[in-house]
């Protein structure tokens, strides 16, 4: 495990995860939205996206957070293990509320500067279609990677268990 690409819902905890892996495995996170969104929540270009997730791809080992259809071609072809965080709609909706509330008037850490934390319709609609019109998309691409580890969790309970697998396997190579 040394290129990591973490997916799934909006509010599933990919950017938690990312870090709490880092931490684990000693590789560098790397957030999409902090890349995306510059201050004031205004996007790049996906040509520049596309750009900046190109020069990641070059490291030795790196974990990415986040979706983005225009970069998650090359994401997971380059990865060597996909975590697809694929939890029930209202664990999600409900993930993204704690979320405002936790970081109301400030910016996340895995989010670009001068980006306070905001929850709107458009993007709780897009949370709640998530499994509906996304999902389907991702199993399609899951499925055409050759010599790669996926991991599917549908419950934060077997991704603590494999967190912690991982954790001991770590701690007894060291």
């Amino acid at each position: 495990m040394k290129k990591i690409a973490i997916i799934g819902s909006g509010g599933a905890g990919k950017s938690t995860l990312a870090q709490r892996l880092g931490s684990i495995l000693d590789i560098p996170v790397y957030h999409l939205d902090a890349i995306h969104w510059k201050p004031g929540w205004k996007a790049i270009s996906r040509a520049e996206l596309i750009e900046e997730t190109e020069k990641i791809l070059q490291h030795d080992a790196w974990i990415i957070d986040g979706n983005y259809g225009g970069t998650m071609d090359i994401r997971l072809q380059q990865a060597d293990t996909v975590l697809f965080l694929h939890y029930p709609t209202i664990y999600c909706l409900y993930g993204i509320t704690k979320r405002r509330i936790q970081y109301r008037n400030q910016t996340r850490p895995d989010m670009g500067e001068g980006c306070p934390e905001k929850l709107d319709w458009e993007f709780i609609n897009w949370v709640r279609q998530f499994n509906k019109t996304k999902v389907p998309a991702i199993y399609d691409r899951l499925s055409n990677l050759d010599d790669t580890t996926i991991h599917i969790f549908k419950s934060r309970k077997k991704l603590n268990l494999f967190l912690n697998q991982l954790e001991e396997k770590v701690q007894q190579l060291s």
